[in-house]
């Protein structure tokens, strides 16, 4: 799948975001390895800590179904610039995602700008550093 394709899902996603606070909408898709895409939105709540991210439903959503590799996820917001994934985002994300795995963040203007995982939160604390920290 093009990255235009999965950007579109992304756009979908944002049309569906809960955001009666904020009113900052952002829609994000996920293309897993077996070729199943996963969309998500931020949903809000009263209780702000309750609310969780684009990203975070997208991936979550697709983990809820087994899915637990992923190629691509891009992520789209109304906003001057391409907006990234919030920190915590990031972590869930570097969590599921290879270094190397690209995302995509854009506008609505239709800017975009793409990186890696390791780009976008490097030297992240993985799975990996819990195992060494139980040697």
């Amino acid at each position: 799948m093009d990255q235009q394709t999965l950007l579109s899902h992304a756009k979908d996603a944002w049309n569906n975001a809960y955001v009666p606070y904020s009113k900052f909408r952002v829609g994000a898709a996920v293309l897993t390895k077996s070729g199943k895409v996963y969309k998500g939105c931020n949903i809000e709540n009263a209780a702000y800590p309750v609310t969780c991210c684009a990203e975070r439903v997208a991936i979550f959503k697709a983990i809820s179904e087994g899915e637990k590799e992923f190629q691509h996820i891009a992520v789209v917001a109304d906003t001057e610039r391409p907006v990234p994934p919030c920190g915590s985002c990031r972590q869930v994300l570097s969590e599921f995602c290879e270094p190397t795995m690209e995302i995509q963040i854009a506008n609505l203007k239709g800017d975009t700008k793409t990186m890696t995982m390791e780009e976008l939160l490097p030297f992240s604390f993985t799975p990996q550093d819990l195992a060494d920290g139980q040697k």
